[in-house]
């Protein structure tokens, strides 16, 4: 009985911090953007571009004259929605370009036919992500939950480092931005099970591939300041957003969250607010290795900063997506 113990703490631990956030956000306003600067032609790509949060952040970009590449796997979505920013706005450019993540070959690929484009870019949103999906496996054989919103977001990371690090200068680095969560409070790494095969809990796979990611943010950080390199990775959580993410929910959980999506959830646009500001505010120019939430420097949790558990992470992931330690 003992070994079912982890799935029914994961699933604890998800509600406590939703109840904490939905708190918060009952007594706090979202996080009003500032002006931002025009951004005169950067390139960014927008992983989960076509849709909720991804969609206001790409539109959002492209307003503020950015080349956006909206980056997914379902084209007709991502079609649509460069058609409805090209109307809506009548400015700047955005294209789409299919990304499954959940496929390290289609990553593989995508950046490939990125850079034979031959474009800079300056801001890389790592956005894309699914949660509380029933058990299943990517087509490399890892659980659904780490495998996109993890793994297949590191392996596009890493293949980029080369260009943003190209397109970056002193006193205009190029920009990582992670979208994390406030579950990760509750995610535990477990890195010999890290594909959940001796205990499956959906809650329990969500928040640990939220906490990978600031693991993620953290270490590659260290790493670029240690070589100098004019790119600035920092992580941002959205809140509670009103999104068709919890579209995995049971009918009874759907049917109870109703009454309080409303009046307690974020709108898409208010939690795509922290993500904008860390991607194109002038006073983060340079600066990295933050969680920002509701606009502002927050603590994640104290296992995040844990260095020995980065430095594991960073290597086992390696190994899975087959590419040599740098």
């Amino acid at each position: 009985m003992w070994w079912f113990l982890p799935c029914i703490l994961g699933f604890i631990r998800l509600y406590l911090d939703g109840v904490k956030v939905l708190l918060y956000q009952l007594f706090n306003r979202s996080f009003t953007l500032p002006d931002l600067p025009k951004q005169n032609g950067k390139v960014a790509i927008v992983t989960g571009g076509a849709r909720g949060m991804g969609y206001e952040i790409s539109r959002h970009l492209v307003s503020l004259d950015m080349h956006v590449v909206i980056a997914g796997n379902e084209e007709q979505k991502g079609l649509a929605a460069v058609k409805k920013i090209r109307e809506e706005l009548n400015q700047g450019k955005v294209e789409f370009m299919y990304l499954d993540l959940a496929s390290l070959t289609s990553v593989r690929q995508f950046v490939q036919r990125y850079k034979a484009k031959g474009l800079p870019l300056h801001v890389l949103v790592n956005n894309a992500g699914v949660m509380l999906v029933p058990e299943r496996r990517t087509e490399n054989g890892f659980e659904l939950h780490f495998g996109l919103n993890y793994l297949g977001h590191f392996l596009l990371t890493i293949l980029f480092l080369d260009v943003l690090k190209k397109s970056g200068k002193p006193g205009k680095f190029s920009r990582i931005v992670i979208m994390s969560s406030a579950t990760h409070y509750g995610g535990r790494l477990t890195l010999d099970d890290l594909q959940g095969r001796m205990c499956y809990s959906a809650h329990g796979a969500y928040a640990q591939s939220k906490l990978a990611l600031l693991l993620f943010s953290y270490h590659l950080q260290n790493l670029l300041w240690v070589r100098g390199d004019p790119v600035t990775v920092n992580a941002v959580d959205p809140g509670m957003v009103d999104t068709a993410l919890y579209g995995n929910l049971s009918s009874l959980a759907q049917l109870a969250k109703k009454p309080f999506a409303k009046l307690l959830f974020r709108t898409p646009a208010e939690g795509a607010s922290t993500a904008i500001y860390a991607a194109a505010a002038s006073e983060l120019e340079g600066i990295g290795g933050l969680y920002l939430y509701n606009g502002c420097k927050t603590e994640s949790s104290a296992l995040s900063y844990d260095e020995r558990l980065q430095n594991k992470l960073w290597k086992e992931s390696c190994a899975l997506v087959g590419l040599q330690q740098t």
